[in-house]
């Protein structure tokens, strides 16, 4: 195979390459922000491996795009300005010499506007992105981490992405928290503030973040720690990570996933782990050494474990454990073990998966923060996937004993300025005030129908059935419901609509579930209300605000 030395003038930069079909090499002196990489998703991934005399520093797989790239992605590597990276790469070579630096990375000029970017839910700028992870209020910042691929628009280089919001309604993306390391890729985990130093990387009067994560390897997935002392911005591993290995206690390697929080009561932390078929729980007095408490069956990964009062009442509470599902059992926790009382129930469906909530949230705030993964995909755009709007969960009484609620938070509704409200409508006329809505790429319905003559009825958007409820059945969109009265005819929607995506809260968060927006290409009915002569007693309009800067 015949190499050759060329000299790229990139940037106003020289590189210094040794590019073959196969096997290559380039070496970059960096002086700017980004490196920009070309992908095609015609390629097979390789490795490619970052090196800093003579060390490695990164590998990762990527389709590196020998020709015109379907899009680009970047890495941030600011952090080695003024170093030269030697740049490998064991597929075919002959995109590195598309690799290029800039303080910008490309496409910048039309970030948040392609053409099916989410306009009011956190989307990263390129690549995958699923489960939330490390969330955590610092200082004024809420913190979302995430499971993410900086270098591909599927899932692979499982990497901890990040961005940090004042209002948990619009984001600034930073750079990528936690790469990938000889002990494996960085998989789910939580984050918390040590107050206390009882891990001993405080720093004077400075706390540290500490981020409790799996690593996942060919051979086993093992739980380790990292910390930082600037706000998150830059982390270092634990030297003798892992903090807990243990594959051989259950003979599985479906260990994964900590949820970590302090349990004030007992002056200990505890972790909630996935186990094999359920959640474990840990306890510690320093975040490096665990031990194991209890166990709880009948969950599959992103464990959760927190209190709430029932119907605001703080003399009155109950605990909450769930899974990635968002199926949930209701007890009792004496920081050791979680005793069920009630469950399995669910209070959300549809594409959200691997919830997780906010710690370290001011008493004075009181409230417990949910952000899910929203698993639903951005045709022919460099990013895909997204987080769905952060609710609040609540404990309230019904007919059937406590559940979760879920609603989306205050401060959403910065977002959404209503237009037109009318009541007492046929659904006729309901339809045809809707009529001007129907090009709206974003926007908020909130509604109440009565199915006065009718045993079933809903809501349409371009054809999709975005409510169908059948009263007689108690399903709605084919998911068992029963309202709180159990002889209401009534329903109420709050429904927002996003560029690809579609969230619904019934009857005041009782129920909720998400979806991909998925128009039918030939029907022109827009939002549409059917059934059987039914009453719209109540329709609100909003029009929809971006988050993106």
């Amino acid at each position: 195979m015949k190499s050759m030395l060329k000299t790229i003038l990139t940037t106003g930069l020289m590189l210094c390459c040794s590019i073959s079909m196969f096997a290559a090499d380039i070496s970059i002196k960096i002086t700017k922000k980004y490196l920009n990489l070309p992908v095609s998703q015609r390629q097979d991934r390789k490795t490619m491996i970052f090196e800093i005399g003579g060390k490695q520093e990164r590998s990762f797989k990527i389709r590196l795009a020998p020709g015109d790239p379907e899009y680009w992605v970047f890495t941030d590597v600011s952090a080695y300005k003024g170093k030269t990276i030697k740049i490998s790469y064991d597929g075919d070579g002959t995109g590195l010499s598309k690799i290029y630096q800039d303080d910008k990375i490309a496409g910048q000029d039309s970030l948040y506007h392609e053409k099916n970017r989410p306009q009011f839910h956190f989307s990263t700028r390129r690549g995958w992105i699923n489960d939330p992870n490390g969330l955590i209020f610092y200082e004024g910042e809420y913190h979302l981490f995430y499971q993410h691929n900086p270098y591909e628009r599927e899932w692979e280089n499982m990497s901890w992405g990040h961005a940090v919001s004042k209002d948990l309604v619009h984001w600034d993306e930073l750079s990528v928290a936690l790469h990938p390391d000889n002990l494996g890729t960085m998989f789910s985990g939580s984050a918390v503030i040590d107050y206390g130093n009882t891990a001993g990387f405080n720093k004077g009067n400075t706390p540290a973040m500490v981020a409790i994560y799996t690593a996942d390897n060919s051979d086993r997935e093992i739980q380790c720690i990292a910390y930082s002392l600037d706000k998150g911005r830059t982390w270092t591993k634990y030297a003798k990570n892992p903090v807990i290995d243990s594959k051989e206690k259950w003979n599985s390697r479906d260990t994964r996933d900590p949820k970590v929080f302090w349990y004030k009561p007992g002056k200990h932390w505890v972790m909630v782990l996935n186990e094999r078929d359920g959640h474990s729980i840990y306890t510690s007095k320093n975040l490096k050494e665990w031990n194991y408490e209890s166990h709880v069956t009948g969950f599959w990964e992103c464990p959760e474990l927190f209190e709430l009062p029932i119907d605001g009442n703080k003399e009155n509470t109950k605990w909450v454990m769930y899974g990635a599902s968002g199926t949930y059992m209701i007890g009792s926790f004496d920081g050791k073990a979680f005793t069920p009382e009630a469950g399995k129930f669910f209070y959300s469906a549809g594409s959200i998966y691997a919830a997780q909530t906010y710690t370290n949230i001011p008493e004075s705030d009181g409230r417990r923060i949910q952000i899910g993964w929203g698993r639903i995909a951005q045709p022919d755009m460099p990013f895909n996937n997204m987080m769905l709007l952060p609710t609040e969960l609540k404990l309230h009484s019904t007919k059937n004993g406590v559940r979760v609620f879920s609603t989306p938070i205050k401060e959403t509704e910065q977002l959404f300025d209503r237009t037109n409200q009318w009541t007492d409508l046929k659904s006729d006329d309901a339809n045809q005030k809707l009529k001007e809505f129907y090009s709206a790429d974003k926007i908020r319905i909130k509604t109440t129908f009565k199915l006065s003559h009718a045993t079933s009825a809903g809501f349409n958007l371009f054809g999709q059935r975005v409510i169908d409820y059948d009263m007689n059945n108690n399903t709605i969109n084919g998911v068992f419901y029963s309202p709180n009265d159990m002889t209401s005819m009534e329903l109420t929607a709050d429904i927002y609509v996003d560029k690809t995506s579609i969230e619904v809260f019934i009857d005041g968060g009782a129920y909720s579930y998400s979806m991909e927006r998925k128009p039918f290409a030939d029907n022109k009915e827009g939002f549409h209300f059917w059934g059987n002569n039914i009453d719209v007693k109540n329709l609100e309009v909003y029009s929809a605000k971006s988050i993106w800067k």
